[in-house]
């Protein structure tokens, strides 16, 4: 597997995107989506990845910084077909190794509260990321739940093994 840098261009990622927001679109009230669009994900302080098996399309996922040692994740997707391969596992893992690199000192997301939703918080909890309060312009929803994790220099988590 294969992690790049996306301009979000190409017409693959363009449909992991729609097959996203459709699916965030399905199992949340419209108010509670918090997935960026194309525009969202080409803002300067969004970084944007693919994850690829040679020409096929496994997923997605952003890093946003919030401030100079806050980061969010954005935007993990894994194809429907590539599913169970671990591709978001080695999304985070990606991610977290880039906000280590960055220096922050702390990496949150905004992930769904209904049963949907309890795969992906199982693995960020893998990860060491824990319940807390909604963070920057996040306000208390029933269907969101907010996740964070203190960064330390030098240290690499990972959940394999958990």
């Amino acid at each position: 597997m294969i992690i790049r840098e996306d301009d979000l261009s190409g017409p693959e990622i363009l449909a992991l995107l729609e097959a996203h927001l459709d699916l965030m679109r399905s199992i949340s009230p419209p108010e509670s989506v918090h997935a960026l669009d194309l525009d969202g994900l080409r803002s300067p302080d969004v970084t944007f990845w693919t994850l690829w098996d040679g020409p096929a399309l496994l997923g997605c996922g952003a890093l946003k910084q919030l401030d100079p040692t806050h980061g969010e994740i954005k935007s993990m997707h894994t194809a429907a077909a590539a599913r169970g391969r671990g591709v978001a596992r080695r999304m985070v893992e990606h991610i977290l190794e880039e906000a280590r690199a960055r220096g922050y000192r702390r990496l949150s997301l905004e992930t769904g509260a209904t049963e949907d939703f309890a795969p992906a918080r199982g693995l960020y909890s893998r990860f060491g990321f824990a319940t807390c309060r909604p963070f920057a312009d996040y306000v208390l929803d029933p269907f969101s739940a907010f996740m964070t994790l203190e960064l330390r220099e030098g240290e690499v988590e990972s959940s394999r093994g958990a």
